[in-house]
């Protein structure tokens, strides 16, 4: 042809791009009056066919336009004539010289092409010369759109795959992760794609790692060094079948296929591993624990007879024997089918093929090039529209198209690779999510995309665990965590520096350390002294610093409050640790009138008045009635007084006759058994128990009075008790250590001591266990806990875990 002869020269290539980026076409064809329907139908197969994708796709298409010829269902007098065109480097400027090649042939449809990157360059052409491109490689969800009415996806759209492993990644709880991917239209949409259905879960791509698509192994190990430095070790690979391996084996050697981190890729692995099936563990070694996805393709009588007879056609083509067949295999065979019962459906209605023409077209010609052969496809809308309008059942199930181009039921296999195979963990589908049973079982139920609803079987991970991983650590960028942690002067117990050196010990460090040794990887971090030494450092300032930037969190003695918490993270609390009062306490000891100590004197009142108004309500009702209560006034009164109170001892002899009479003796002498009982029970804690007294009852009684109160220095307690209890600053006095605590409080306030000491309970127990002459007084009047901070998530993630466990 002269058209393939010319084109060679470069500025028929140039010329062939204006072309095809020309826009405004009309077309002169003419339908012939008398209708024929052809004997044969040309169609196009643009692909590598030197590729192992390509080479599937050449057999699964020719064994299906066999197919096809023989049906007398299916154009009965026409037959598919499939023109198959080797796509060289399936991308660029040699593409559209291919296109053009089919084009010239009077082609109805191009299959193909293999890329995304082809398909968006061939599309234009295909748009120019209403040629209908059919590609089920071709997976980027902006082929979908407008811009390309003639594309047409016989396969899932990347969004549906996007949409699965962000599911996947929000199963597990991450929420970072990295993508790495090749720099292409494919690559970058697909992550495009990925990123958005993050977000919708709250969930992001952390970083981003584009290589070239010929990337040497030099160059993916410097990406992927880049990716190791960073803090999530979810990483989601999105590439082809051509280098996707390579780059599981630089991760391989690089170390990033051990315990903690988590490989997902996109269907390339699935489809790289079924065509080489069986493959030797050498060259699964790379990708152990490595999830990947595979389109659902349902099981059925038609799929299990494809199966068996892909096998009969590839026998004897490798060196494993037969081929192996991936799911584009099938989508392939389904492809050519929807084309021709498109076409069949178009001859049907008296539709006739003709080609006309442009005179753009024309206007190109010259001594150098000739686009006489390349002409439009003036019915190629029409079969558009019949295409859009199949509805079959082919051997990936039912084959239709819904309303935005994208075909129906869309769903993912999520595949585990172990040893030299593969392990189903579960599936996804765009109607139910997650599921642990074939999507179709759930088509006939109302969705459910619940969190409860979804599940998954087991995975195995990289490093050989069931264990989920993590899915982040610290970024390994040689910088340490500077961790401050207060040089304190008193309760050294808690947190104290060892003499001489940069450590540190005390029961606050021991948490943060145990902590840490449960974590599956090395955490960098050195602790930084804060304070003089001299006097305690305020844990509100230390706070302040680390929004400031000059540490990345603080280990210590650190109260959680309000102010605080308004700056940074807290940890869940470790101690449980509240304000009390602690006063001195002399020892009461017991004498002959202790039995009047139980009741106060009111209460002894009270119950005496009690004991007599009864004794009197009972006579009022009886004396009418029973003869136990009659007699002279001064007998009377006698037995008002001896009734009364033989009921302390339930020994009155007089009988009750009337209804209301024993109604009110029944309650009375309820009411003193309490008596009796809580009047024991006093007295035998006052005979038995040493009682230690104090003029302080409690916070309370501090604020009412105007004492002096002692606090520790650098507490958070002056201002609580300042601007929450109202005590006035003057009676306020700092206190150091635990000595200078004893000593102002044995002091007392009239020899320039305190009153009362206010701190929190941790201390106070550490300050009482060597000190009897001093007691807690009143009760605990805040409820607040120590807890490491952090303005990192991070670090604060790692004790909310530890913590809750």
């Amino acid at each position: 042809m002269a058209f393939q002869r010319e084109t060679t020269t470069m500025i028929g290539v140039w010329l062939v791009v204006l072309m095809v980026l020309s826009k405004g076409l009309s077309s002169t064809g003419v339908v012939p009056d008398n209708f024929t329907i052809p004997s044969f139908v040309n169609i196009g197969v643009l692909y590598s066919f030197n590729t192992s994708v390509g080479r599937m796709v050449k057999t699964a298409v020719q064994a299906a336009v066999d197919d096809v010829n023989s049906d007398p269902s299916i154009l009965a007098n026409t037959k598919l004539k499939a023109s198959l065109q080797e796509d060289t480097k399936y991308r660029g400027f040699l593409s559209i010289a291919e296109a053009l090649q089919l084009m010239a042939t009077q082609t109805v449809a191009i299959i193909g092409p293999q890329t995304s990157t082809t398909a968006h360059v061939i599309s234009h052409i295909a748009n120019e010369l209403q040629v209908p491109l059919l590609s089920f490689t071709a997976t980027d969800p902006t082929l979908s759109s407008l811009q390309f009415p003639f594309f047409i996806r016989t396969a899932f759209s990347d969004i549906y795959e996007m949409t699965a492993i962000a599911d996947f990644v929000n199963y597990f709880g991450w929420r970072e992760v990295i993508a790495v991917y090749g720099d292409d239209d494919h690559g970058r949409n697909g992550i495009g794609a990925l990123g958005d259905k993050l977000s919708e879960r709250r969930c992001k791509i952390s970083f981003k790692a584009p290589m070239t698509p010929e990337a040497t192994r030099e160059e993916i190990t410097d990406v992927l060094v880049q990716a190791a430095l960073e803090e999530s070790r979810v990483v989601v690979l999105h590439t082809s079948t051509a280098w996707g391996p390579k780059v599981l084996s630089v991760a391989k050697s690089l170390g990033m296929m051990e315990n903690g981190y988590v490989w997902i890729t996109t269907t390339f692995l699935s489809t790289w591993l079924d065509i080489g099936s069986p493959l030797s563990s050498d060259a699964t070694d790379d990708m152990q624990g490595v999830i990947t996805l595979r389109m659902y393709i349902p099981d059925s009588e038609r799929k299990r007879w494809f199966f068996s007879r892909w096998k009969n056609l590839t026998t004897g083509k490798t060196a494993n024997g037969s081929q192996g067949l991936s799911t584009y295999g099938i989508f392939a065979y389904d492809t050519v089918y929807a084309l021709a019962h498109a076409l069949d459906a178009f001859f049907k209605q008296g539709n006739q093929i003709t080609f006309s023409r442009d005179p753009k077209l024309s206007q190109l010609r010259g001594d150098n090039i000739h686009l006489d052969a390349v002409k439009i496809f003036n019915e190629g809308k029409l079969l558009h529209k019949y295409i859009y309008e199949v509805n079959m059942t082919g051997v990936s199930g039912l084959f239709k198209f819904t309303s935005d181009g994208d075909l129906v039921n869309p769903a993912y296999e999520i595949i585990n690779v172990i040893g030299t195979g593969t392990r189903r963990v579960g599936y996804w589908s765009n109607y139910t999510g997650l599921s642990i049973v074939p999507p179709e079982a759930l088509y006939s139920k109302p969705p459910n995309r619940s969190s409860a609803s979804q599940k998954l079987l087991p995975v195995l991970w990289p490093g050989e665990t069931t264990h989920k991983p993590r899915g982040w650590v610290f970024p390994n960028n040689g910088r340490m965590l500077k961790i401050g942690v207060p040089k304190r002067v008193s309760y050294r117990e808690f947190v104290s520096q060892v003499q001489g050196t940069d450590m540190f010990k005390g029961f606050c460090i021991d948490v943060f350390l145990s902590a840490v040794n449960l974590l599956p990887y090395a955490v960098p971090y050195k602790f930084v002294s804060y304070g003089d030494g001299d006097s305690n450092p305020s844990n509100t300032e230390l706070a302040r610093l680390i929004t400031a930037g000059v540490f990345d969190a603080a280990v210590g003695d650190i109260t959680i409050t309000t102010e605080r918490t308004k700056m940074v993270d807290f940890t869940q609390p470790y101690i449980e640790s509240g304000l009390v009062v602690v006063a001195s306490v002399k020892k009461t000891d017991s004498n002959a009138w202790a039995f009047f100590m139980p009741f106060t004197p009111m209460m002894w009142t009270v119950t005496a008045v009690f004991f007599l108004l009864v004794g009197a309500v009972v006579w009022i009702l009886e004396h009418r009635l029973n003869d136990d209560f009659r007699g002279p006034p001064k007998q009377q009164m006698v037995t008002i007084l001896w009734f009364s109170f033989s009921t302390m001892f339930f020994a009155h002899r007089e009988n009750t006759v009337s209804t209301l009479g024993r109604f009110v003796l029944l309650i009375w002498l309820f009411v003193v058994l309490i008596i009796n009982s809580s009047y024991t029970a006093s007295l035998t804690s006052i005979l038995t128990v040493k009682q230690l007294s104090s003029p302080v009852k409690g916070i309370e009684s501090l604020r009412s009075s105007k004492e002096p109160i002692g606090y520790l220095q650098g507490s958070f307690t002056r201002n609580y008790l300042i601007d929450e209890i109202g005590i006035d600053e003057s009676r306020l006095v700092p206190l150091k250590t635990p000595e200078e605590t004893a000593e102002a409080l044995k002091k007392g306030p009239q020899k320039g001591g305190v009153a009362a000491y206010v701190d929190e309970r941790a201390y106070i127990e550490l300050f009482l266990s060597s000190r009897c002459d001093y007691s807690i007084v009143g009760q605990e009047f805040t409820r607040n806990g120590w807890g490491f901070v952090s303005i990192s998530f991070p670090l604060v993630q790692i004790f909310f875990s530890f913590f809750c466990l």
